[in-house]
């Protein structure tokens, strides 16, 4: 059996795991005024309901914009029955714990979706679940020839698989975590790199990640891989990660990014950016269109 680590080489120094685990200190950090080891609600708080079928409460990370990519990719298609209210659920202020979004989420994290359009109201929590159903309800972005199928729900999956390396690993230890932790950083730059190059080494031979049919798949992957390299997430990450050596995944990304639908959906529920650039809850396509134009008008 391997000796136990000498006490004096941890972070803290001298710090040493408990036998059990209490929740007496503060995980530290950017958010550990909203993290807590239990389930539930906090306060009471209704959601707000709008015109639309489908209403959606979210905010506008990666997870997020999964889902207004899609429904505006639905609306530029012709999809009627895809408009859609967007509430913002601000998690950095804790509203993930509301009364109102703990029951249609017990889970409290972003994004969550309730369709209004069937009796009783339905609601769906897990970006990957929503992205499905809303791909079947319409059927649009999810091909029906079961290989195609297969390979769109495979990459869908390796997203929700990956991503938490991505996030809460890499980009938590290198940003948000209250000292920088080499053996984190690296042990999680790696893992980052790997994915990078699987992703890169795949669409050197594939347009899109299914094949030649841009899906939900794309639009899964696209806002935390693209948002990195693009220098959206995580301050210096494209650079420590050298995001450009990627070449085919850059030219997907490049091809993603440019599509209209994405473009609208990634303003939808923002959090971060300048404050004329944000737009906290989505209720008509008039919303979005103001925003592009202050953006056209300013040059951003």
């Amino acid at each position: 059996m391997a000796d136990a680590p000498d006490p004096a080489l941890n972070q803290p120094v001298g710090y040493v795991p408990p036998k059990v685990w209490t929740w007496e200190q503060p995980s530290g950090g950017q958010f550990a005024n909203i993290n807590r080891p239990v389930s539930g609600a906090t306060h009471d708080k209704d959601l707000p309901i709008g015109k639309h079928p489908l209403q959606l409460y979210s905010q506008g990370t990666p997870n997020g914009q999964k889902v207004t990519i899609l429904l505006e990719e639905l609306i530029a298609a012709g999809h009627a029955g895809a408009e859609y209210d967007a509430w913002k659920i601000d998690i950095g202020q804790g509203d993930q714990f509301g009364s109102g979004f703990v029951a249609i989420n017990p889970n409290s994290k972003i994004p969550a979706l309730v369709d209004r359009s069937v009796d009783p109201a339905l609601p769906i929590f897990e970006s990957g679940a929503i992205l499905i159903y809303l791909a079947e309800k319409f059927g649009a972005f999810l091909p029906s020839d079961p290989a195609k199928r297969a390979r769109t729900l495979s990459w869908l999956m390796w997203q929700m698989g990956s991503a938490p390396f991505l996030g809460g690993g890499f980009g938590h230890f290198y940003v948000y975590a209250p000292f920088k932790i080499e053996y984190a950083i690296n042990r999680y730059a790696m893992e980052v790199k790997r994915q990078f190059h699987v992703l890169d080494t795949h669409l050197a031979e594939h347009r899109f990640l299914a094949g030649d049919d841009y899906t939900i798949a794309d639009m899964a992957v696209w806002p935390w891989y693209g948002g990195v390299a693009r220098g959206d997430a995580y301050a210096g990450a494209a650079e420590f990660l050298n995001t450009d050596e990627y070449t085919h995944f850059n030219r997907w990304a490049g091809e993603v990014a440019a599509r209209e639908p994405v473009q609208r959906g990634r303003l939808v529920n923002r959090g971060s950016g300048p404050e004329e650039y944000r737009l906290a809850e989505r209720h008509s396509a008039a919303d979005i269109d103001a925003i592009r134009a202050r953006m056209k008008a300013a040059g951003a």
